[in-house]
């Protein structure tokens, strides 16, 4: 289809794109900074943004820079299942056999990240994802579980992540206790103006584009209708060089581009 006609060799936007394939923007890169910061300091931190501006692309990138004989990751996004199957998630990552009751779980959890950091000498890192779903009741009984020693040693990386509603709901006084242990609060903002076209540019050069596919103008009607959400850059650009490859179009205007606005409904 329009790979072909635009000498495209894959697709431009795909949701495998490798981490070093990535566009370098500030802010992702200013996010891998700060969640390497965490990783060398340990402890609790918080990673927002609102949807469609790269926050698992972020984490999945961040992932991928750890030594896995170092390091053992356990990614549990909150959406795949109720607080007790959490807590089972976390015991199975752990590499234990879950119990029944609550009380006897985190006391489980918390062992084996002191068995995996004591005698594995590894640092369990736990990505939880999808947290702005969070009951209240949820979000404080994680400043319990990771409790270590009285709060005196972090064996473990705990990285809270979701919507940019999160970070305010732990300004509330009942959250105050996990809001202060956090080491690290970071919000993914959407590109700036002056990057959207660099970024749409990168992915086609990565995906094999030769020679400049759309006009300066449709560029900047993406960069307009988008305001920057990575999300909504993606499917304006795919849905332009779909239309694009219909109508034939060798280089795609603002037309074209009004008609992918239209069609996508953003």
């Amino acid at each position: 289809m329009y790979k072909s006609f635009y000498s495209l060799a894959r697709e431009p936007f795909s949701k495998d794109l490798r981490p070093q394939d990535a566009f370098l923007s500030t802010d992702y890169k200013g996010a891998l900074n700060a969640l390497t910061y965490l990783q060398k300091s340990k402890g609790m931190g918080l990673l927002t943004g609102d949807p469609g501006v790269g926050k698992t692309f972020t984490l999945r990138a961040f992932k991928e820079t750890l030594n896995p004989s170092l390091y053992h990751v356990i990614y549990f996004p909150l959406s795949t299942g109720g607080v007790m199957d959490f807590y089972r998630g976390l015991a199975y990552g752990l590499g234990e056999e879950p119990k029944f009751r609550k009380v006897d779980l985190f006391r489980q959890i918390q062992q084996g990240i002191e068995r995996m950091a004591g005698e594995r000498k590894m640092t369990p890192v736990f990505i939880l994802d999808e947290m702005h779903m969070a009951k209240d009741a949820f979000l404080q009984d994680i400043a319990l579980l990771f409790n270590f020693q009285m709060d005196s040693t972090n064996p473990f990386i705990l990285i809270l992540a979701g919507l940019t509603h999160l970070k305010t709901r732990l300004t509330m006084n009942h959250h105050r206790p996990l809001a202060q242990r956090l080491i690290l609060k970071y919000e993914i903002q959407p590109l700036p103006k002056e990057e959207i076209i660099l970024y749409i540019n990168h992915h086609l050069k990565i995906a094999g584009a030769k020679m400049p596919i759309f006009t300066e103008s449709a560029l900047e009607a993406i960069a307009l209708r988008s305001q920057g959400w990575p999300r909504v850059i993606n499917t304006l650009t795919i849905n332009s060089l779909l239309f694009g490859f219909q109508l034939k179009k060798e280089q795609i205007d603002e037309e074209v581009v009004r008609l992918a606005i239209e069609d996508s409904g953003l």
